[in-house]
């Protein structure tokens, strides 16, 4: 139902900051305040700057505790952005605390309250907005269950399961305004944290538009190839396939960029990788002599004999260039089949594994071994959405927070699950998806590993 507030509560802006962020979910008021209440935030500077101030986040109160206690002071500094000495002062100042926890919510626009609307005194207090803020079309700022995982820790006071990486986080926030690199760790982090749980934004979307052109441009479709020289397109074509294998992990030896006598591509890591591109209706017969000649010339012996060799290219080899495939261990794939291993890596980042997909570089044409790869994946990432899920469940059902190896192993075999695990691969899985660089399970460990306990963090949506 919508409806529209008129007051707000008066914060620092830090507070503000932290709270639309998913940072942490409290708030400080003078007074008590009723759980019935709806109010929007109002950020203050507590520089004393005097300017409009923009009013977009509102909030329901879940709860509201007084705290006095000194101790209680310390775990509160320990699970908000806020010190232990700002919070002994205010102690000092008003004799107790009333502590908000706050549903945060986006609101589609913005009341706007001109400069000298408000004082840095009424910080803690509330004021009346100089129009209604429409609570309609709200977007809450965390998503239930990682709201109710945090109001959980904020009743009982328990510190986060991951403060050196909120700490972590806190440290680039700065960096990440100006530093693409640093905003993609901050952004992977928040997620991680469970802060943010939003689809890849739009211009990451369409930096990545590139993929959907490397079938094209080996094909040299009409699209992509009106006025184009034959070198021009045979360029583009060694392009994006440079581009491509490095987007999938492989580091390019910048020394090899093809162009005549010139050998096309040359990948130092994780292992050597000599490569030819052709682009156009289909592959010349002696392109793997080509490769043999150019990649011996350029390159040691030694690099060259140890290198997987590669021919990237469009149509059906000729029976000449299958023969020689064959006799020098050349693998061949079409353009599309890159595109699809790119496209599996941009969906999923860190999916391909390039040592395992170097057992499926056989000699010969392999885009059906490609197409048993992705298929390989895409079945191990359905596991381990399903297993998340299939958790997530669990525990929503249940109201519990957390639950051990045997329990959810039991949920499993029940949830008509993808594929039959043993316990021990199951666990391992488990193990994975909660560790810190995946970060969907969260793990209590105990002494014994058995006896360790998961629980939910974030989902893992697929297609």
């Amino acid at each position: 139902m919508s409806t529209s507030i008129n007051t707000a509560l008066c914060l620092p802006a830090s507070d503000v900051a932290a709270l639309s962020k998913g940072r942490m979910i409290a708030a400080l008021s003078r007074t008590f305040v009723s759980s019935t209440q709806q109010f929007a935030l109002c950020p203050i500077e507590e520089q004393g700057k005097i300017s409009a101030i923009s009013i977009d986040l509102w909030a329901k109160p879940e709860f509201c505790k007084v705290y006095s206690d000194l101790e209680d002071i310390d775990k509160l500094a320990q699970i908000t952005i806020w010190s232990k000495v700002d919070l002994k002062k205010a102690i000092q100042e008003r004799f107790k605390l009333f502590l908000l926890c706050l549903r945060v919510f986006q609101a589609p626009q913005a009341v706007v309250l001109l400069p000298g609307g408000v004082s840095l005194n009424k910080i803690g207090s509330f004021i009346k907005l100089p129009g209604n803020l429409s609570t309609s079309h709200s977007v809450p700022i965390l998503d239930d269950d990682f709201f109710t995982q945090r109001k959980q820790q904020l009743i009982n006071l328990e510190p986060s399961n991951h403060s050196e990486l909120e700490e972590l986080q806190k440290a680039i926030s700065s960096l990440a305004i100006a530093n693409e690199d640093a905003k993609s760790l901050d952004n992977y982090i928040q997620t991680f944290l469970g802060w943010i749980n939003k689809p890849i934004a739009v211009d990451t979307k369409q930096k990545l538009d590139w993929i959907y052109k490397i079938d094209a441009l080996g094909r040299r479709s009409k699209e992509l190839d009106q006025d184009k020289s034959n070198y021009q397109a045979g360029t583009d074509f060694e392009n994006i396939v440079r581009d491509s294998l490095e987007f999938l992990g492989f580091s390019i030896d910048e020394a090899y960029k093809g162009g005549a006598g010139g050998l096309d591509l040359f990948c130092s890591k994780p292992y050597p990788l000599v490569g030819e591109c052709k682009s156009g209706k289909r592959i010349p017969s002696g392109t793997t002599e080509e490769l043999l000649k150019l990649g011996g010339m350029r390159l040691s012996t030694d690099q060259f004999l140890e290198s997987s060799k590669l021919i990237i290219g469009p149509g059906n080899p000729t029976q000449d260039l299958l023969t020689a495939a064959a006799k020098w261990k050349v693998s061949i794939i079409n353009p599309m089949s890159l595109q699809k291993l790119v496209e599996l890596q941009a969906k999923y980042p860190g999916s391909v594994n390039l040592i395992e997909l170097k057992k499926y570089l056989e000699p010969g044409q392999i885009d059906y071994r490609i197409d048993e790869y992705i298929e390989k994946v895409s079945k191990e990432i359905k596991l381990r959405s399903h297993i998340i899920q299939s958790i997530k469940q669990h525990l929503s059902q249940t109201k519990a927070e957390d639950a051990s190896v045997d329990i959810l192993f039991g949920v499993y075999c029940g949830s008509n699950p993808p594929q039959v695990l043993a316990l021990k691969d199951f666990q391992e899985i488990l193990i994975e998806l909660s560790s810190p660089l995946v970060g969907y399970l969260g793990r209590i460990r105990s002494h014994n590993s058995q006896s360790d306990r998961f629980y939910f963090l974030r989902d893992f949506p697929i297609d």
